[in-house]
C-alpha cells in the first residue's frame, strides 16, 4: 500500500522563510543567501517525508511567494508593465509582479478557494505571447533527486490555472482567459518533457477549479488540454489531483475519462460525496489517490473512521490501485508540534500539523497493507531489552458507542497491536497495560492481542476486573493487577499488598503492578511506594515458599 502527500507547508517549521523573505526585501540578504533558505527547506521537508516511509513526496510545492504565481512565472505570463524582456524570470520581475515597485502598482491578490490562503491573480489578455520563462520545476526534481529522493513534480494544472486568471484591464467584456488554452498547452509540453527526460516517473496536475460549478465549455476544457497533452504524456505516469470539496457527478464523469492520466485524486474529507460516486463506478486499471487525511486543520486522524472509508474503497479498485493521501496540500496548517512547547500535554495529544499528518498518512497505508511496523521494538532488543510494555488504551478508549460499529473498531486495534510486535524475538516479553476498562465483553480479543503479559486496574474498582479472570476463563498469559491506587495519597504498607495479592492467585504467572503510571506522584511518594512493593514481593515469595514447604512435608 502507497502513501502520498499533495503538498507541504513552505515557510519553515521556525517561520525561516519570512524572515529570509523580509531580510531580502529590505536589502539585508542577497539573493544567493534567500535561494539557500529555500534549498534547505525544501531539502528538509524531502528528507522528512523519506524518512517517514512516504511513497509520492511532492517537489515544487515549495514557494518564495506563491505557487499561482510559480505557474505564470513558468508560462512567462508577465503583464507588460512590469518591463520584461524575456528569459528566466529572476527575483526582481517575480517580487515585483507580486508586491509592486514604487512606480508600478502589484497584481491582484485574493483568496484560494475557500482557505485564508491568498495567491496572485494571472492578468491575461488575446494577443498574449507566452514562453517557457522558470525551469522551477525540472530545477527542483533534480535537487531532490541529488538528495537520493524521487519525488512527483506539482504543476497546477493548465485549465485551473486560466479558470483563476482574470482578463487585463481594458478587455474584460470582450475576452475570455480560457480562450488562451492552446497557446499555453506548448509550455505545458515542454516542462513535462524536461521533467521525463530528468527522470521523473509521476507528475502530478493540480486542477481544484473541477471542484466548482462549472458550464459544459468549461468541463470540455479539461478534455482537449489532457487530448493535447496525451502524446506528451506517454511513458510518464499522471496524477490529476483535485480537493477542497465534492467533485460533482458531471465533472466526475470528465474527469475520470481524461486521456493520459494514470490516477484521480480526491478530497474524501470534505468531499463526502464522492465516495459515492467512486462506488458508482471508477475506471479500470487506474489509480486511486485518497485524500482521508485532512490538510485543512490541527486535528489528530480518526484513523478508526479513515481505515473504513479506505477498506471501502479498496474493495472498489483494489489494493494496488488505492493510495493513502492528504485532502489537500498540508500549506494550510502549521509544519510540527515538536516547537510547541508551551503546549499544554492533553491538548497537544489531540493535534497533528504537518509533520504528524505525513506519519498519519503511512500508518495507514502499512495498516491497510498490514506490514510490520516494529522497527522501535527491534531497536529496544538490540539495545538488550527484553520486556517490553505496548499500551492498549485504544482498544476502549476509542470504541465507538454504536455496537454496529464496534466490531470493525476492535478488529482494527487487536491488529494494530500485534502488526507493532509480530517480528520480535521468542525471549523478548511483550506486556500491555489497560486501565479503567470493562474488559469482561472483550475477553476474546484481549487473547487475539496474543500479550505475554497484561496489565489491569484493580486497586480502584474493588477487584471487579480481576474478578473476570476468576469465573472460568482459560487465560494462559500473565496478569498484573494493580495493587496500588496511585491517585490515592494513601499508600499501602507492605502486608497489606501481599495480603491483597495472595487473593489473586489465580494463575501461575502472577506480577503486580501500581494500577497506573506515576506521573501523579511526587519523586519521594515514588521511591516509598517501590521500596513498599518490593518488600511485598519478598514478603510473598517468603509465605508462599513455607506454604509450598508445609504442603510436602
Amino acid at each position: 500500500m502507497a502513501s502520498h502527500v499533495v503538498g507541504y507547508p513552505r515557510f519553515g517549521p521556525n517561520r525561516e522563510l519570512k524572515s529570509a523573505l523580509e531580510s531580502f526585501w529590505h536589502g539585508k540578504r542577497t539573493t544567493k543567501d534567500l535561494l539557500e533558505v529555500g534549498d534547505h527547506l525544501s531539502s528538509s521537508f524531502w528528507k522528512q517525508m523519506a524518512a517517514v516511509g512516504i511513497k509520492y513526496i511532492p517537489s515544487n510545492t515549495f514557494s518564495y511567494y506563491d505557487q499561482v504565481l510559480d505557474t505564470t512565472a513558468m508560462l512567462g505570463a508577465v503583464p507588460p508593465r512590469y518591463g520584461w524582456s524575456g528569459g528566466e524570470i529572476g527575483f526582481d520581475v517575480y517580487f515585483s509582479m507580486a508586491r509592486g515597485t514604487t512606480s508600478v502598482p502589484a497584481m491582484e491578490m485574493t483568496k484560494w478557494f475557500d482557505t485564508n490562503y491568498h495567491y496572485i491573480v494571472p492578468e491575461l489578455c488575446p494577443d498574449f505571447n507566452f514562453s517557457y520563462a522558470s525551469r522551477k520545476a525540472v530545477t527542483e526534481y533534480k535537487e531532490a533527486q541529488k538528495l537520493g529522493v524521487d519525488t512527483v513534480p506539482v504543476l497546477l494544472g493548465p485549465v485551473s490555472y486560466l479558470l483563476l486568471s482574470k482578463p487585463a484591464k481594458g478587455v474584460e467584456k470582450t475576452f475570455s482567459p480560457l480562450s488562451l488554452l492552446g497557446k499555453i498547452l506548448p509550455i505545458y509540453g515542454k516542462v513535462v518533457s524536461d521533467l521525463k527526460a530528468a527522470g521523473a516517473s509521476w507528475i502530478q496536475f493540480d486542477e481544484p477549479a473541477l471542484v466548482l460549478d462549472l458550464d459544459s465549455h468549461q468541463l470540455q476544457a479539461f478534455t482537449e488540454a489532457y487530448s493535447e497533452l496525451e502524446s506528451c504524456l506517454s511513458s510518464v505516469n499522471v496524477l490529476v489531483e483535485t480537493y477542497f470539496a465534492d467533485v460533482p457527478a458531471e465533472a466526475y464523469k470528465v474527469l475520470t475519462s481524461l486521456k493520459g492520466v494514470t490516477g484521480f485524486g480526491f478530497d474524501l474529507v470534505r468531499g463526502t460525496q464522492t465516495l459515492d460516486l467512486i462506488k458508482g463506478g471508477f475506471p479500470t486499471g487506474k489509480y486511486l489517490f485518497a485524500g482521508v487525511v485532512d490538510g485543512r486543520n490541527i486535528w489528530a486522524n480518526d484513523l478508526a473512521g479513515s481505515l473504513s472509508t479506505l477498506h471501502a474503497l479498496e474493495s472498489i479498485v483494489g489494493k494496488d490501485k488505492l493510495v493513502v493521501s492528504t485532502s489537500c496540500s498540508l500549506l494550510h496548517i502549521p509544519v510540527d508540534l515538536v516547537n510547541e512547547t508551551e503546549l499544554d500535554e492533553e491538548i497537544k495529544s489531540w493535534l497533528a500539523f504537518a509533520a504528524q499528518k505525513v506519519v498519519e498518512v503511512n500508518a495507514l497505508a502499512k495498516a491497510l497493507a498490514g506490514e510490520k511496523d516494529e522497527e522501535e521494538v527491534e531497536d529496544l532488543e538490540k539495545g538488550g531489552i527484553n520486556v517490553i510494555q505496548i499500551d492498549e488504551a485504544a482498544l476502549r478508549e476509542g470504541l465507538p458507542l454504536r455496537k454496529s460499529e464496534q466490531s470493525f473498531y476492535l478488529d482494527w486495534a487487536v491488529r494494530s497491536f500485534r502488526i507493532t510486535n509480530c517480528g520480535v524475538r521468542d525471549t523478548t516479553q511483550i506486556h500491555t497495560h489497560m486501565c479503567y476498562s470493562h474488559i469482561d465483553d472483550i475477553i476474546p480479543l484481549i487473547f487475539d492481542m496474543d500479550a505475554d503479559v497484561i496489565t489491569i486496574e484493580n486497586a480502584h474498582s474493588d477487584e471487579k476486573l480481576l474478578s473476570v479472570f476468576h469465573e472460568g476463563v482459560n487465560y494462559g498469559a500473565g496478569i498484573i493487577p494493580g495493587v496500588y491506587d496511585i491517585h490515592s495519597l494513601i499508600i499501602p504498607s507492605a502486608e497489606e499488598i501481599a495480603d491483597r495479592t495472595i487473593k489473586m492467585l489465580t494463575t501461575n504467572i502472577l506480577w503486580f503492578n501500581p494500577k497506573f503510571v506515576f506521573k501523579t506522584r511526587d519523586h519521594t511518594g515514588v521511591k516509598r511506594a517501590l521500596k513498599i512493593m518490593v518488600l511485598a514481593a519478598e514478603l510473598l515469595r517468603t509465605e508462599l515458599a513455607h506454604a509450598r514447604k508445609e504442603k510436602y512435608e
